[in-house]
């Protein structure tokens, strides 16, 4: 019991530490959206989009080599040396060369020459905190580790409130003063990046001493070994993030240069709308993951992945529609300014597609529990094959409507593939039915809230009233058998 109350305190304090940069990117897009154009905001976009696709380049897999090899290995340090030598090197190899050619970097990503220093500094930060970072979890410090990402994310998100919404105020209020100085009007788009950079040079000092007190070894056949293991990681991993933002990229290509940022940064925004059903999608998995795996090798665990899929569903499906019903509301708060709101339709398509990932994510447990891991990169690299067809094919006609549709097909997709595999590989006793008829209900309902009776309030409202009472009876007895278990748990201790 104790192994199983620690293994969900250190998930809980991982999904925490997780979570919160998600949250922060939501949290500043009311800030955001306030104080830049569409435009401006769509070039902030596109840099973060470029950011996490070579955040996954420069970690080339190491991390996940690292677990693998660190509790594998008789010598530890070894491990940890020759990953920290390796991440180095090929960080400054990265970043000299970067700067030399800064200029066509810029050309050949579509970024403003003025912010490639940024981007390229900050990726270096980032990177060289990858191996430090995964040094706390082999070692089993998760506090240390939700510490350090938390003080990221105050730094962060405390830098860009000064900066962006308070400093201009100050510095006109006192123009002798200080402040006036260092204000530089139009500057928002740097002043983000500035405050990436801070947060990640702190997050780097506070991880530091794991590279000062470590007597290096470097051990090439260890090397070539973890870079075996964990290149067709990188691979699945870029595929993967090809799926997140590489939408994007392809609106600042393809769409004509003069609107393309600004329609970027459009359904940029309004994307972020779907944060909702992703925040509980990944806190569902960290908090579920270990389960899958404790359980594997106990009697029978297909049904009790099975009830879990059923339960995602349900919760899903309520997120799904209640998000779809107050998106208005949610705009006012989140998106403020009125120019960003013409994207708003593809608002409910893009929350479908994120719930397809949640539930993709809990039927991947077949492939992780019978070690067929490289399904995962299959998957993975077909969900990017569609997207970049579809949006290669389709943004120069539909615009950003293509870009929402080609999220909900590739991840429709890869949900639907492992779920036909799972079912050859590891069956599942999924309840279709009911899986099926709240996934449906949830989506009619939505697209009759927010697509035919034009997102009017009391309409939606009724429909989601409609669909609780509607869950209320079918899963009564079910929540009732819940609660009464944890009422007599609670009385025999």
């Amino acid at each position: 019991m104790s192994l199983i109350k620690k293994l969900f305190k250190q998930t809980f304090i991982y999904g925490l530490a997780t979570v919160l940069p998600r949250m922060l990117s939501f949290i500043l897009v009311p800030i955001y959206t306030k104080v830049m154009p569409p435009g401006s905001y769509g070039e902030v976009t596109l840099i973060f989009a470029w950011f996490a696709i070579f955040n996954v380049i420069l970690a080339y897999g190491m991390e996940t080599a690292f677990f693998r090899f660190f509790n594998k290995e008789d010598d530890e340090n070894k491990v940890v040396s020759t990953s920290l030598i390796s991440l180095s090197f090929s960080t400054v190899l990265f970043t000299l060369f970067a700067l030399l050619f800064q200029s066509q970097l810029a050309d050949l990503l579509n970024i403003e020459p003025q912010y490639i220093k940024y981007f390229i500094f900050i990726l270096a930060l980032d990177a060289l905190a990858i191996i430090p970072f995964a040094w706390l979890r082999a070692n089993e410090r998760p506090k240390r580790y939700a510490m350090v990402k938390i003080v990221n994310v105050i730094v962060n998100l405390g830098l860009n409130i000064f900066l962006l919404l308070l400093l201009p105020g100050l510095a006109n209020a006192n123009p002798e003063g200080l402040l006036n100085a260092i204000y530089i009007p139009n500057f928002e788009i740097s002043y983000i990046f500035i405050s990436n950079l801070i947060a990640s040079g702190i997050t780097l000092i506070m991880m530091g001493s794991l590279y000062a007190k470590r007597p290096y070894v470097f051990d090439k056949s260890l090397l070539v070994r973890m870079l075996k293991y964990g290149l067709p990681v990188m691979i699945a991993g870029i595929a993967f993030t090809i799926n997140e933002v590489f939408d994007r990229i392809l609106l600042a290509d393809l769409l004509p240069q003069d609107i393309a940022k600004s329609e970027m940064g459009k359904y940029s925004a309004c994307y972020k709308l779907a944060l909702f059903m992703t925040l509980f999608a990944t806190a569902f998995r960290l908090g579920i993951e270990p389960f899958f795996f404790s359980h594997s090798s106990s009697e029978r665990p297909q049904r009790a992945y099975a009830q879990i899929t059923n339960y995602f569903v349900v919760l899903g499906s309520v997120i799904l529609l209640a998000v779809v019903v107050f998106a208005d509301i949610l705009k006012v708060i989140f998106i403020q300014n009125p120019a960003y709101w013409e994207a708003m339709p593809i608002v409910p398509v893009i929350i479908l597609a994120s719930f397809c990932l949640g539930i993709y994510h809990n039927l991947s447990v077949w492939y992780k529990v019978t070690d067929r891991t490289e399904f995962g990169a299959y998957i993975s690299i077909i969900g990017a094959v569609i997207t970049i067809v579809i949006n290669y094919l389709f943004i120069p006609k539909w615009g950003y409507y293509a870009s929402a549709l080609a999220t909900l097909a590739a991840y429709g997709s890869m949900m639907l593939i492992s779920y036909f595999f799972g079912k050859k590989y590891y069956p599942i006793p999924y309840n279709l039915r009911k899986i099926t008829f709240y996934l449906g209900v949830s989506i009619l309902f939505a697209t009759l809230s927010f697509y035919v009776f034009n997102r009017n309030l009391i309409i939606g409202s009724a429909l989601l009233l409609v669909f609780l009472v509607l869950l209320y009876k079918m899963e009564n007895e079910t929540l009732k058998r819940i609660f009464l278990i944890g009422s007599k748990g609670t009385k025999k201790q």
